[in-house]
């Protein structure tokens, strides 16, 4: 694979994730501030947390649906025609949550979301196509790592994008709340092009006639899950993992803003802590540590840190203190996650890495959907609830690791790389 098409597809995965960025700290001021106009002024405060983890949950849930699909689906029409699908698809999603905020539209705001959310499905197939050009192992753990590169770059750029236009202290008159978004229209736009001119599969799509939608076909996609006994005993452990990392990443901004008073700005530094960390840890120390460290130690080592670091954020007296786990949370996870996505890799043929790719997605996005319903009731009855649910996956996420995955198939995909 050449090295524009290995930067296409990271531009690609950049403004998918550039969204998340800067969407969140956005959509939690937007809700949790009375002034905004987007909820009625004398919405309680209960009530604004469960609209958060409603718009949060509708955009995850329609991934959901969307994602593992359109994974499957680039095995058969290729990577560059899905990649295609998901871009125009954000692009209208965009376009829709523009009009909302001139609208003042909440339920605006739920339509965009959600049509982004059915077509945010380029992580999986952009992973899937960085396989496609791998040469060996330690390329395809490489690659896995430049994709959470990109993922991270998004998280950093997100809320600096969104802070900078969105404040007037710093760019005058122009700033505003919808700016960002008709940013991130045009690096859509952008991507668009990019993906047309510099990329071209190296997987080949399969002809399968004139294509049909079965709705139904996203679920047996899943349930092909059970008849691969490697590839379940992974998302046992896979489940909790997100369990435990997206109880603590769709609520850091409303935890804040409600116990320390922070807005735009301050969601934005979060999201740019979270996004250092993991730029760092996923570009320079995937390799090293997983030639040094068994795949199996290092996510039990993450597992670790994740408690303790959910400890620490929730117990910590001043707003600044919050950074440090944040940050310890986030670098872990940037040398766990790619780790992950190469045991899911290995543990298929290469004509089934799009559907194990999308598997690993359906997982995040329905954790996510069903954390962001109930972890919206949860915050409103008490703020430290949901981290406290951080703690308790990830510890029951360890100890079902080393339960399930005590099996000798299981063992030769999580040793030590060869030095």
């Amino acid at each position: 694979m050449s090295v524009l098409a290995k930067v296409t597809l990271l531009f690609v995965v950049f403004v998918d994730l550039l969204g998340q960025g800067l969407v969140f700290p956005i959509l939690n001021s937007l809700i949790m501030e009375p002034g905004t106009g987007l909820l009625a002024k004398d919405t309680s405060e209960a009530m604004r947390h469960f609209d958060y983890g409603l718009i949060i949950g509708v955009f995850f849930l329609c991934w959901f649906f969307g994602a593992p699909y359109i994974s499957k689906l680039s095995d058969v029409i290729g990577r560059k025609k899905a990649i295609l699908i998901c871009l125009f698809g954000a692009l209208f999603g965009y376009g829709l949550t523009i009009a909302a905020l001139y609208l003042n539209s909440f339920l605006l705001m739920i339509l965009g979301r959600a049509i982004t959310g059915l077509t945010a499905g380029n992580q999986p197939i952009a992973q899937a196509a960085m396989i496609d050009g791998s040469v060996d192992d330690e390329d395809r753990n490489r690659n896995m790592g430049y994709i959470i590169t990109g993922v991270s770059f998004g998280l950093v750029g997100g809320p600096l994008l969104g802070g900078l236009l969105s404040d007037p202290v710093l760019i005058g008159d122009i700033a505003s709340i919808k700016l960002p978004f008709y940013a991130c229209f045009v690096l859509v736009a952008i991507a668009i092009l990019l993906v047309v001119v510099a990329f071209q599969d190296q997987h080949d799509a399969e002809e399968q006639g004139t294509f049909r939608f079965r709705p139904a076909e996203i679920f047996e996609l899943l349930w092909r899950v059970t008849k691969y006994p490697k590839v379940m005993r992974l998302t046992v452990v896979f489940f909790f993992f997100h369990i435990a990392n997206l109880s603590f990443y769709i609520f850091v901004d409303n935890y804040l803003t409600s116990r320390f008073g922070y807005g735009t700005l301050g969601g934005s530094m979060v999201m740019l802590t979270i996004g250092i960390a993991l730029a760092f840890s996923s570009t320079f120390l995937v390799v090293p540590a997983q030639k040094r460290f068994s795949k199996e130690a290092i996510l039990g080592m993450t597992f670790l840190v994740w408690a303790l670091s959910a400890a620490a954020f929730v117990a910590a007296p001043a707003a600044w203190m919050t950074f440090i786990p944040v940050f310890s949370f986030y670098f872990v996870f940037g040398i766990a996650y790619p780790t992950f996505l190469g045991l899911y890799s290995a543990a298929v043929g290469d004509e089934e890495q799009g559907w194990v790719m999308g598997v690993t997605i359906a997982v995040f996005t329905l954790v996510a959907g069903v954390i962001s319903l109930v972890g919206g009731e949860l915050i409103g009855l008490d703020l430290d609830l949901p981290f406290y649910g951080v703690i308790i996956a990830a510890l029951v996420a360890l100890v079902v690791m080393f339960l399930a995955w005590n099996k000798p198939e299981i063992k030769a995909l999580t040793r030590r790389n060869a030095r």
